[in-house]
C-alpha cells in the first residue's frame, strides 16, 4: 500500500502557512516534526511504502503540483493541516480529484480537528482528530482492507453525506513508545534556523502540552489539536506527556550520527524543573549540539540559566506578551513583569541569547499607550531579538469566546490570519488597523535600527548565514 504525505504549495502567491507552530506564515523553513512522527508510525508496517513530498521546500509551481498527481499512483494522500492552510489543502484535494477521483485522503492537525465538517469535502476524505499516531495506524489498516472506519476512535468521516464523529481516543500515555520521526523521508533537504546560525538543523519535541491557562494561547499545532479534542470531551486542558531522558538521548545520539549540528526544541514549555533541565543539558553537552527552546520567564532560576549557558543553548524564547501588570493578570499569564526582568538578567549573566515574544491586543484593556509602553520596555532590555505579533482569537481558546460574546471581532466569525501582520479584532480602545500600524512601524524601527543590525552582523560566520537571516527578515517585515 502506497502512502504519500504531501505539503502542498501555496496557490495564492502568499507565503505558505507554517505548519509546526501553526499560527504564522513561513519565515524560515523547518521540518514538521509532528507529521514526520506520524509518518514514522506508519512506516513501521512493512506492508506500507511511505513517501514524503514537501512542495513548499522544493518551490513547486501549481502546474508541477498538478503534474505530480497525474503521474503518481499512491493509494492514500496525507496532509498536516493548520487553520492557515485549510484553503490551500482543500484546493490541493481539488487538484488531486482531477486525476484520482477515488483516491483516499487523510487530514490531521488542529485545522480539521476543529473545522471538521469543512475538511470533509467528499466521502473519500477522512479526518484524524487530536493526537494522530494510533488513530492513523488503525484507519490506514481499515482503508487497506476496504473496511469502513466505523468504530475507529478519533476519526471523522462522511456516511451518506452526513459527518460521523467517532468517539475521541484516549491520550497516548507512553511517549517513549512512539518511533523517532522519519527524517529519512526528507531526502537531501537541509534546514537552517537564523537564531542558531549553524546547520544542518532540525526540530525535536520532548513533551506534549502545557498546564498554564493563558486565555489567548495557541500552542504548537500538535498540542493545539490534542487540546481541542481533549477539551471537547473533558472541558479542560489535557495532562502533560513527557519523554524520558533516555529516550531523548536516543534521538540526539541518532541525530549526531547523521551529522546534525543544531536543534530547536519545539516543546510548548521546555523548562519544567532543574532536574529534568540538567538531564537534557548534559545530553546536549555530550553530543556537542547547539540548541534553543521556549520557556516561561518564571521558570528561569540561576542554576537553570547556568546550565543553559554551559550546554550550547543559543536562544531562549520567552513569552512576554505585555509589561502591563493589569493585562498580564487579565490574560492569566501567571507571571509578572518582574519575573521577565529577572529572567532576562539571569540569562544575560550566563551569556544565553534571549528572544522576547510580545503579543499585541491580548486583552480588552489594551490601548495604544499600553502597546507603546510594552514595546519600549522590551527594547530597553537590549536582548538578542524581540518578536512582535498580534493576538488572533483562535477557536478553542477562552479569548475566542470572549471576543464572540463581546463583539470584539471585525468579521462575523474567526478568519485565519497571519499573527505577524494581520488582525480581525476591534477591542474597546484599539482597532485592528491601529494594531497593524503599530506592529508594522515598530518592526521597521526595531529590525532596521543600527543597534539591531550591528549586533546581528557580528554574529555571522559566513555569507550563507547572513543570506539566510536576511531572507527571513525580509519575509518577516514584508511577507
Amino acid at each position: 500500500m502506497k502512502l504519500a504525505f504531501i505539503v502542498p504549495p501555496c496557490f495564492d502567491h502568499r507565503q505558505p502557512a507554517e505548519r509546526t507552530a501553526g499560527c504564522t506564515r513561513v519565515v524560515y523553513l523547518a521540518p514538521n516534526i509532528y507529521e514526520l512522527t506520524a509518518a514514522a508510525a506508519l512506516a513501521q508496517n512493512p506492508a506500507y511504502e511511505v513517501s514524503y513530498h514537501d512542495f513548499v521546500y522544493h518551490k513547486t509551481t501549481p502546474e508541477q503540483f498538478d503534474a505530480f498527481f497525474a503521474a503518481d499512483d499512491s493509494d492514500v494522500y496525507l496532509m498536516w493541516t493548520v487553520n492557515l492552510s485549510i484553503t490551500t489543502d482543500l484546493h490541493a484535494i481539488e487538484v488531486l480529484r482531477r486525476h484520482r477521483p477515488d483516491a483516499k485522503v487523510v487530514l490531521m492537525g488542529p485545522g480539521p480537528t476543529h473545522f471538521t465538517k469543512r475538511c470533509l469535502p467528499d466521502a473519500n476524505v477522512f479526518v484524524v482528530r487530536g493526537e494522530p499516531e494510533e488513530s492513523l495506524q488503525e484507519l490506514i489498516a481499515a482503508l487497506g482492507e476496504g473496511k469502513s472506519p466505523e468504530g475507529i476512535r478519533g476519526i471523522s468521516w462522511l456516511s451518506d453525506g452526513k459527518v460521523v464523529n467517532n468517539p475521541p481516543r484516549p491520550l497516548i500515555k507512553d511517549l517513549d513508545a512512539l518511533p523517532l520521526p522519519a527524517r529519512h523521508l526528507l531526502g537531501d533537504a537541509r534546514y537552517y534556523n537564523p537564531k542558531l546560525k549553524c546547520g544542518p538543523y532540525t526540530t525535536v519535541v520532548t513533551s506534549r502540552n502545557c498546564p498554564y491557562k493563558c486565555i489567548y494561547c495557541v500552542p504548537s499545532s500538535l498540542t493545539f489539536a490534542r487540546e481541542i479534542e481533549f477539551r471537547a470531551e473533558h472541558g479542560r486542558k489535557p495532562t502533560i506527556g513527557f519523554r524520558s531522558a533516555e529516550n531523548i538521548e536516543k534521538e540526539i545520539a541518532a541525530l549526531a550520527a547523521e551529522g546534525y549540528k543544531a536543534i530547536g526544541f519545539m516543546d510548548d514549555n521546555f523548562i519544567w524543573n532543574e532536574k529534568r533541565t540538567a538531564e537534557i543539558c548534559d545530553i546536549m553537552k555530550r553530543y556537542g549540539m547547539v540548541w534553543g527552546c521556549q520557556a516561561r520567564a518564571d521558570a528561569i532560576t540561576e542554576p537553570i540559566a547556568k546550565m543553559l549557558g554551559e550546554s550550547g543553548c543559543r536562544y531562549v524564547d520567552l513569552g512576554v506578551e505585555s509589561f502591563d501588570e493589569a493585562i498580564l493578570k487579565y490574560i492569566n499569564k501567571g507571571e509578572t513583569a518582574e519575573d521577565i526582568y529577572r529572567a532576562v538578567d539571569l540569562l544575560k549573566k550566563y551569556k544565553v541569547p534571549v528572544k522576547l515574544n510580545v503579543l499585541i491586543g491580548s486583552s480588552p484593556l489594551e490601548t495604544r499607550e499600553t502597546v507603546i509602553h510594552t514595546l519600549k520596555e522590551a527594547k530597553k532590555l537590549h536582548v538578542d531579538q524581540v518578536m512582535f505579533n498580534i493576538v488572533s482569537p483562535f477557536p478553542g481558546t477562552e479569548f475566542y469566546k470572549l471576543c464572540k460574546e463581546n463583539g470584539w471581532l471585525e468579521t462575523p466569525d474567526y478568519v485565519p490570519t497571519d499573527v505577524q501582520r494581520e488582525s480581525i479584532l476591534k477591542l474597546p480602545n484599539l482597532s485592528a488597523k491601529e494594531m497593524e500600524k503599530l506592529l508594522f512601524r515598530n518592526n521597521i524601527q526595531y529590525f532596521l535600527s543600527p543597534r539591531f543590525i550591528a549586533r546581528q552582523l557580528g554574529r555571522f560566520r559566513s555569507f550563507s548565514e547572513f543570506s539566510h537571516a536576511l531572507k527571513a527578515l525580509k519575509i518577516k517585515l514584508f511577507g
